[in-house]
């Protein structure tokens, strides 16, 4: 079935590249609102849902009650904000240490560039997890391996909070690292299944705002919290998790849905479905009602047996689709020169921020990352998922209805060049003994830009393999994190060798004029790379069936 796929995925493909009026027919083409959704006729009997512009919406609701598509809005975004407060510990428990840095050093007795090091240890399981739970979750469901990942994570705080030695306490780091790490890939398997892809910019952009509001709400926290203690940072860690397991216990159903088995039994219409993505399956008049497969909210409250109805990943298929995403150039290039040219330097602030400001207090420097903070809200609000989605809807109708995934790059540019900006700026700002405030300004520049571009990156790569989301966000996820382990290793020796104007304008320069050429590039090019890798071998389980 997997060279099915493939061959409609490639016509969808060269349909998208070529004029005239059958570009409507690939599922790039989907714009429109949730308000302008009707049904239509196709070839023969088929019964699509579509837009008020003829565009098919993917994926395809059916009339199941239990189909997360037709869930209602308060129980999506209840469970979307779970999803959120998941992926905001993910950073959260990286950064909520560094006010207490001078008192882990004491405690611990280590250097610096040693308490450096137990920022980077989390950022290491948090590459690594991705690579084990994502098969998992396609096999047992999302809802399990959120309640095993925040126990584990749970545990582990309690290790760091009783740590009397550093390698427990980096032992302990890590594997908060690795609990938390579902957030990521099965935290945005968790929004594909609930939502249509005309809402993913907003979405996304709301899930990228959680890991980016984790990363610089955890020092502010951090900072008043180690008035009592440095162990009280993991103690509140360990209630923040214990809040989360109740909330997932209580309010997160499970939304791996065998959405082809579905389909191919419970068309609207009793027709065939022919859409891209959907195989042809013959005429089949089943109610909901008549289908006693367990699926979603019908699944025991403790599944540990596979989701039936979907054709199941091996347990190390993760780890397998990882290695082969390296032959799809797009998601290479857009994901490496974010993670490595731009996203990691946030780690470079991070850990070198008490350095800076050594003469406050840790509750002030827990203060300093509000501007952050500010940047990240604003661009959020103001500039990423919105803006993006709108950005793609009014170039997808100048394109006579066609939507291509390069058209989520534009918001990239602006991005790069502010955080070039905020970088740049505070580093000078240090050096000179300028008010703080101008470092407040460059840390506002700096976070904006890391957001837009984020949303962007993360979209793109999305928009270029619907099909393969999960494996495309673990490659994403796994270096994202390998770039923010790497970074704490480098970057105090660096500061202390050339002085914070030079380091940071140097980062400042890569980022914008490394970034900047590659997206460039990937606008022109990237529809010719895609072409000429081909299409994956796998999809998602839930387009795939028996």
């Amino acid at each position: 079935m997997a060279s099915e796929f493939n061959e409609k995925e490639t016509k969808a493909r060269n349909l998208s590249m070529s004029d005239g009026s059958n570009r409507r027919d690939s599922i790039r083409q989907e714009v429109g609102s949730p308000d302008d959704v009707s049904h239509e006729k196709g070839n023969g009997n088929q019964d699509l849902v579509i837009t008020k512009d003829g565009v098919r919406l993917h994926p395809q609701p059916t009339g199941d009650p239990l189909d997360p598509l037709n869930w209602s809005s308060v129980k999506k975004h209840t469970i979307l904000a779970i999803v959120m407060y998941l992926y905001f510990m993910f950073t959260y428990i990286t950064t909520t240490t560094v006010p207490s840095f001078p008192q882990l050093q004491t405690d611990l007795g280590i250097s610096y560039s040693q308490v450096n090091w137990t920022v980077a240890i989390p950022a290491l399981g948090l590459a690594v997890g991705p690579l084990m739970w994502s098969s998992l979750s396609d096999i047992y469901g999302r809802r399990i391996i959120f309640i095993i990942g925040t126990i584990i994570a749970l545990v582990s705080s309690i290790g760091a909070a009783v740590a009397k030695n550093y390698s427990g306490y980096m032992a302990a780091r890590f594997f908060q690292g690795f609990g938390v790490s579902p957030g990521a890939t099965v935290g945005m398997a968790c929004v594909n299944d609930m939502f249509f892809e005309y809402e993913r910019g907003q979405k996304l952009g709301l899930w990228v705002l959680a890991i980016d509001a984790g990363l610089l709400v955890g020092p502010i926290f951090g900072g008043f919290i180690d008035l009592v203690s440095s162990a009280w940072i993991q103690w509140f860690t360990t209630i923040l998790f214990g809040f989360l397991l109740v909330l997932e216990l209580a309010f997160m159903s499970e939304s791996l849905y065998p959405r082809n088995y579905m389909l191919s039994r419970m068309p609207r219409s009793g027709a065939d479905i022919d859409t891209i993505y959907i195989e042809k399956v013959g005429n089949v008049t089943m109610e909901a009602s008549e289908t006693d497969l367990k699926r979603t909210t019908k699944l025991p409250f403790i599944n540990i047996k596979p989701v039936p109805g979907l054709r199941h990943p091996r347990p190390w298929d993760s780890i397998l689709r990882f290695a082969l995403t390296f032959k799809f150039p797009v998601v290479v290039i857009a994901v490496g020169i974010y993670c490595f040219a731009w996203y990691w330097w946030i780690l470079s602030i991070i850990t070198m921020l008490p350095a800076a400001y050594v003469s406050y207090s840790p509750q002030i420097q827990g203060l300093l990352f509000i501007g952050l903070l500010l940047g990240t809200l604003f661009s959020e609000v103001f500039c990423s998922g919105r803006l993006g989605d709108f950005i793609v809807l009014r170039l997808a109708r100048k394109n006579e209805g066609v939507r291509t995934p390069e058209m989520r790059l534009w918001l990239a540019y602006p991005a790069a060049m502010l955080s070039a900006i905020g970088l740049i700026v505070w580093g000078i700002s240090i050096d000179q003994n300028y008010h703080w405030i101008v470092g407040q300004t460059a840390f506002f520049l700096f976070a904006a830009g890391i957001q837009m571009g984020n949303t962007a990156i993360t979209s793109y790569i999305v928009d270029s393999y619907p099909l393969q989301s999960m494996s495309v966000i673990t490659f994403y996820s796994v270096f994202l994190n390998l770039s923010a382990f790497i970074d704490p290793f480098f970057i105090a020796p660096w500061e202390a060798a050339d002085g914070f104007t030079l380091t940071f304008a140097a980062q400042g320069i890569l980022t914008f004029f490394l970034s900047v050429p590659v997206i460039i590039a990937l606008h022109y090019f990237g529809p010719t790379l895609r072409n000429m890798a081909g299409e994956p071998s796998w999809v998602n389980p839930e387009y795939d069936t028996w």
